[in-house]
């Protein structure tokens, strides 16, 4: 790194280099080393390199974990685990432009003697700095709608992974009582904070990953399993998407390296996140999808195909609580930006700032009851905010900001050799914005888009309980205590009624009793 780096935020003495959080600290600590404060600083304050890895790591694989054997249905064993490489390396290439571009910004702003102590540094704010008002504008726009829906997906996981140990409420009611536990995440002042958390997050995604992966495997295939991915454009597009979406969770890379001490140890803190992932979305998706096959098509959550055991349960839990993790990882970049535009971003005090937090939860909270579509709705917003947010507009931003020779002499941190310096740097953020402008957003934003409108064309808006099965049949004479099959082809069926209608069934069927006029029956609505 320069030597202007070195001088401004390599040096953890300075005030201005050490971030908002571990600067008041100290000052309100007053250099106390009490059991208190030794606790406080394990658990609570974090701004090291571990940190960093723990929150990039934990924040992206999330609930994403479930819905990547439903992602292999579409794809195919041999498509599902080359995206999963590819995104994943494109993922890390532009989380290390998003860490460039907040280093030479913040490197100038720091030159003209800009005081960062009170204020978290965000995204649309490194744009207006290198680029102007209209590439904030964008970026503010896209970040906070990304950030909006990532929050969604989380309280819907949330209400499909506790069905599946309590169905005594539908999956509706549940988003209800969820909607209103991550409304606590208010209380967290910033990514400082989620020391604990994130480690936390990290060791129950690990469980539950290693879980998918063995006990598919003692489970052992289904009979007849059939796994005949990819069959149709619609399905390859959707799940390709879905794995973009995957290993686009550097939204928050700004705020993540802003709670560090020593942000320009970020470079490869996010490339090393991306490859402990792999170690646990490959084995996990591969290892349902051998077992299941096809019946993922209809089963978003892969948690819904294995056997209640106690080791299920444990990792729905577990699931359960990483979402609550992740749901204020992707909040609270929200919160600044809501109380940046009230003016109390500056507020010492916790209870005004979590007050004027709750505005910033209620449009979440009504989204999710509305798009309750686990699985498909990660892909509508992989292809069509993720591939902007965090793919073309960092990659477009980097090439702008050092398109004049003059930038390039001065840049606080210039490409490394292996890439080809300048010359390497542009033409790999060319691919990513072609690749992903065609494939991303055209071929995945067509495909997620079509596979959306039907979900809602089967289910409607406001369903009540997405994907549950059928109550039973009340018993009759001829055929006492008859319960029909849980996931009758049709219905259910959405994602192929994205790419084909199946038959209709005979009229004698239980199936055909359950068609789209009696859909009231099986969804609650």
């Amino acid at each position: 790194m320069g030597s202007a780096a070195d001088g401004s935020l390599a040096n953890e003495k300075a005030p201005e280099t050490v971030g908002v959080g571990r600067y008041v600290e100290r000052e309100q600590d007053g250099g106390s080393n009490t059991a208190k404060s030794r606790l406080s600083g394990l658990l609570w304050h974090g701004g090291s390199a571990y940190d960093a890895w723990f929150s990039c790591a934990s924040n992206q694989v999330a609930q994403v974990l479930l819905t990547l054997p439903y992602s292999f249905s579409q794809l195919g064993m041999l498509s599902g685990i080359l995206f999963q490489l590819f995104y994943g390396l494109l993922g890390s290439w532009t989380a290390y432009l998003i860490s460039i571009l907040y280093v030479e910004y913040r490197t100038r702003k720091e030159r003209e003697k800009v005081d960062f102590r009170n204020h978290v540094i965000q995204w649309f704010e490194v744009l207006d700095g290198l680029l102007g008002r209209h590439w904030r504008n964008v970026g503010l726009a896209f970040n906070c709608t990304f950030l909006l829906f990532g929050s969604v997906i989380q309280l819907i996981a949330c209400a499909s992974n506790i069905y599946y140990i309590n169905d005594k409420l539908d999956k509706r009611t549940w988003t209800y009582i969820f909607g209103a536990c991550c409304a606590t995440t208010v209380f967290i002042p910033s990514f400082h904070n989620y020391r604990i958390w994130s480690f936390l997050g990290l060791v129950m995604t690990t469980y539950t990953a290693w879980y998918l992966a063995v006990a598919s495997l003692l489970h052992g295939q289904v009979d007849g399993v059939k796994q005949s991915g990819p069959t149709k454009m619609v399905l390859y597009f959707t799940g390709a998407t879905n794995i973009l979406y995957t290993f686009g969770g550097h939204a928050v890379t700004v705020e993540i390296m802003h709670a560090m001490w020593r942000p320009q140890k970020f470079k490869a803190i996010y490339l090393m996140a991306t490859l402990y992932v792999l170690t646990l979305t490959l084995p996990s998706a591969a290892s349902v999808y051998w077992a299941f096959g096809d019946e993922l098509l209809t089963h978003s959550n892969a948690l819904a195909l294995l056997p209640r055991t106690a080791f299920r349960d444990a990792a729905v839990v577990l699931m359960l609580i990483h979402q609550f993790i992740t749901f204020g990882f992707a909040c609270t970049p929200l919160y600044f930006v809501w109380e940046k535009l009230i003016g109390l971003h500056d507020c010492r005090s916790l209870c005004k700032r979590a007050a004027a937090r709750l505005p910033v939860v209620v449009p979440i909270w009504f989204l999710a009851i509305i798009f309750p579509f686990f699985g498909p709705i990660n892909s509508a917003v992989g292809s069509l905010l993720v591939s902007f947010t965090v793919y073309i507009i960092p990659a477009l931003a980097h090439m702008i900001t050092f398109r004049s020779a003059h930038a390039r002499e001065n840049a606080v941190e210039p490409p490394p050799q292996f890439v080809g310096r300048w010359t390497g740097t542009f033409i790999i953020n060319t691919f990513v914005v072609a690749w992903v402008l065609v494939v991303g957003f055209g071929f995945g934003g067509w495909a997620s888009m079509t596979n959306f409108v039907h979900q809602i064309d089967t289910f409607g808006l406001f369903t009540k309980c997405y994907q549950c099965p059928p109550p039973p049949l009340p018993s009759t004479g001829a055929a006492p205590n008859v319960t029909w099959p849980p996931f009758p082809a049709t219905p259910f069926n959405a994602t192929a009624a994205g790419a084909g209608i199946a038959p209709a069934p005979a009229p004698s069927s239980p199936a055909h009793f359950f068609g789209r006029h009696h859909r009231h029956h099986i969804h609650g609505l």
